[in-house]
């Protein structure tokens, strides 16, 4: 493949992530306002309160980003080194979570089981392929890529916040009120160590697979 197939093919696959993403996104959203068991202004809240969501809206707002070349402040933060390989690690984390964790709580059908396989199942495979084939080297230096452990943080810290004056979690393995501190404590704890191991292994792998291509080349 050529350079120019190789840039036609990115781009293709930037349009197909920026429509595959936004599209699960806002039929979500609607599904949720459909069947919201709370006020409009609540559910909105709600709505943005899942990390599921809010991971989606970073790989939306990257293909947008990237595809229609936005450098202005936010949009720059989500090009810059690093970037691609967090909110890849992030968005693997969603579907982790959801295999292992939520997939068992409920049985989704019709609409809703797709755009819940989008979410959590074909976005993150996409954007996994994506970063695979995309990522630089200044992607994979692990300070730059710890630098975005502050998005979790600060959400967690935020939905403990809001769930203690609301009584509303959007997880029920962050739900203080039923399984107690201690073992939200542990959770939270269980998650971070799995962002830093697979932070760790992209930025392992990508190096590895970087120099592989690199050998390859001078042969």
């Amino acid at each position: 493949m050529n350079s120019s197939q190789s840039l036609r093919m990115n781009k293709y696959a930037k349009i197909f992530g920026f429509c595959i993403v936004w599209f699960a996104i806002t039929i979500q959203f609607i599904l949720m306002m459909q069947n919201r068991q709370a006020d409009i202004l609540e559910t909105t809240i709600r709505f943005f309160s899942f990390f599921t969501i809010l991971t989606n809206i970073l790989v939306a707002l990257y293909f947008t980003a990237s595809l229609f070349k936005l450098k202005r402040f936010p949009f720059n933060l989500l090009l810059d080194k690093g970037a691609i390989t967090a909110i890849t690690a992030f968005i693997i984390i969603v579907g982790l979570v959801y295999q292992i964790v939520l997939r068992g709580i409920w049985a989704p059908t019709g609409l809703q089981y797709i755009v819940d396989e989008l979410l959590h199942t074909i976005i993150p495979l996409f954007m996994l392929g994506y970063w695979f084939f995309n990522a630089k080297k200044e992607d994979l230096i692990l300070s730059a890529v710890f630098y975005w452990l502050l998005y979790p943080i600060i959400y967690i810290a935020l939905i403990i916040v809001r769930g203690y004056y609301s009584g509303y979690y959007p997880y029920p393995f962050l739900n203080i009120e039923e399984i107690g501190l201690e073992t939200a404590l542990i959770n939270i704890f269980i998650i971070f160590a799995l962002s830093i191991t697979i932070i760790t292994a992209l930025s392992i792998v990508g190096k590895y697979l970087s120099k592989a291509t690199m050998r390859k080349l001078q042969d």
